[in-house]
């Protein structure tokens, strides 16, 4: 959704800025991966440091975009590896929250960080295979900026559980808009 609506919408503002960044888009990638990792081994630790490292990750993901459009260097191979990597940020992330929060007795925001890895897992699986049959599919309430936004306000708040809740429905939700956008398109 807020990949829809903004997902260029930096474009021009941070071009000056990523003209003189003489890194590969890919390289930018592999940081923003790198720092996510850390954040997740940060994060059982200290959450809001955690949540901070996110923030600085994901700003290197947005980066990567934008230096691939505004240099000219938009590949298939570049937008694969991005999105490999999204998958394991999210296993890290949401693996190391449910590990944070069991490791306090919150059992139950363990259990929905979880879950709602399941359902970002499975948000991207059903844009995959829709792909993959002829048919775009990037619809959806809860996308990946809108997960990572959500994370980041949950561990620099400490209001995980309702957070949680909220994202673990929403993502579902949104698994549900995809499989419904496919079949309508399909019927």
């Amino acid at each position: 959704m807020i990949g829809a609506k903004f997902g260029h919408f930096l474009d021009k503002p941070l071009t000056p800025l990523v003209k003189n960044i003489p890194l590969n888009p890919n390289m930018l990638t592999a940081a923003g991966f790198v720092i996510t990792v850390a954040a997740a081994f940060v994060l059982p630790y200290n959450i809001r440091l955690g949540g901070m490292l996110i923030l600085i990750g994901g700003l290197f993901d947005m980066l990567d975009g934008v230096s691939a459009r505004v240099n000219n260097k938009v590949t298939k191979c570049g937008a694969f590896l991005d999105s490999v990597l999204d998958r394991y940020s999210d296993a890290f992330l949401f693996l190391s929250v449910a590990w944070y929060l069991a490791s306090i007795g919150e059992h139950t925001g363990a259990f929905l960080s979880l879950g709602t890895l399941v359902g970002a897992f499975l948000i991207s699986y059903a844009r995959a295979r829709a792909e993959g049959l002829g048919e775009s599919c990037s619809t959806g309430i809860m996308e990946r900026p809108e997960r990572i936004i959500l994370l980041i306000f949950a561990l620099l708040t400490g209001w995980f559980t309702p957070i949680l809740w909220t994202m673990l429905i929403l993502t579902h939700v949104t698994v549900l808009q995809r499989v419904y956008h496919v079949w309508k398109k399909m019927s």
